[in-house]
């Protein structure tokens, strides 16, 4: 189900990218969280705002089923519930931030860990902790990380997430700020699941950071 609320990423994007749409308040919004001045609480508090819209965001793009209820006026409405059930993934520890959100729209949804660090020897991404539902390959998951540059601990994510038997059709990846390069290499390789970000940047620098960008999200918070 698509959203009123997002738009579809600009031509170079996969089409399965999906960004907020793109008003003067989130542009405000995310001027706040990338001004290297602003203090730690309203980094938290303005970035927390942000969260919560792209987790509105993805559930908008869950798939959802006729249901009829009686109003208390004794008329019946017919609207639309949700297919299915969800859960949160956050990869450690800067996705933990996004929990909350999760949490605020979702009462009571369960969420798992996943902790992916780079291998001193290989240089790659690698799995050193994970946590799940036990029924989690029936879920839709809403991954959850904020920052997507080369793309590297997404996929690694996304991986482990089918090892556990999770469809890749049911799998969103929510996140703040993406760079073109991570989005087409992660999208390429996982062409099924969608992506719900809230800004697209430039691109990124010779030490593959962000650029604009806003910093190191894990310590700002």
């Amino acid at each position: 189900m698509s959203s009123t609320q997002s738009k579809p990423a600009p031509a170079n994007i996969p089409k399965s990218v999906f960004t907020l749409r793109q008003t003067a308040q989130l542009e405000a919004l995310y001027t706040i969280i990338r001004d290297k001045n602003t203090s730690r609480g309203d980094f938290i508090f303005y970035t927390d705002r942000i969260i919560r819209l792209l987790v509105e965001e993805g559930l908008n793009h869950l798939p959802v089923v006729p249901r009829t209820v009686e109003t208390p006026t004794g008329a019946s409405y017919n609207g639309v519930g949700f297919e299915g059930r969800i859960c949160g993934v956050s990869i450690l520890r800067a996705g933990e931030a996004m929990e909350a959100g999760l949490r605020e729209v979702c009462r009571s949804v369960r969420i798992g860990k996943i902790l992916i660090q780079r291998d001193e020897e290989t240089a790659q991404p690698k799995l050193f902790y994970s946590k799940f539902p036990p029924d989690i390959a029936s879920r839709y998951v809403l991954l959850l990380d904020p920052m997507l540059a080369t793309g590297g601990s997404a996929m690694k994510a996304v991986e482990v997430l089918l090892a556990e038997g999770v469809p890749e059709e049911r799998i969103i990846f929510v996140n703040l700020i993406s760079a073109p390069e991570g989005l087409n290499t992660f999208c390429t390789r996982f062409p099924a699941l969608r992506v719900i970000t809230g800004w697209i940047d430039a691109g990124l620098n010779e030490k593959a950071y962000i650029i604009p960008g806003l910093g190191d999200f894990g310590e700002r918070r």
